[in-house]
């Protein structure tokens, strides 16, 4: 049964192995990851920054907010809050080389 399984699998043009990202792929990730870091420097600055002695959040202890506005910075980077991530994606994706027709597409 696991045969014919695998026989109409590869036959219907799926593959079984890993999906490899394309190139387009891997600059989106690096263009969000790029976002996060851009975004939680701007919020450690911002807190360097207060003039309050106690903080903005009062007594919190100072790991649990850096590790709140990684957080917030990977979420606003992944749901495109501020747009930085796709524009550095579509800016860097016109120096990509032209995508290799697929062996679907060729045929």
């Amino acid at each position: 049964m696991s045969v014919a399984a695998t026989t109409t699998t590869a036959s219907s043009g799926l593959t079984l192995g890993p999906k490899v990202p394309t190139d387009r792929e891997k600059l989106a990730g690096a263009a969000k990851q790029f976002e996060a870091i851009f975004l939680r420097q701007m919020l450690a600055s911002a807190r360097a920054a207060s003039l309050d002695s106690d903080g903005l959040f009062g007594q919190m202890d100072q790991t649990f907010v850096q590790m709140r506005d990684e957080r917030f910075a990977e979420i606003a980077s992944n749901n495109g809050t501020l747009g930085l991530a796709k524009q550095i994606e579509n800016h860097l994706a016109a120096m990509l080389p032209p995508e290799v027709a697929t062996a679907k597409g060729a045929k």
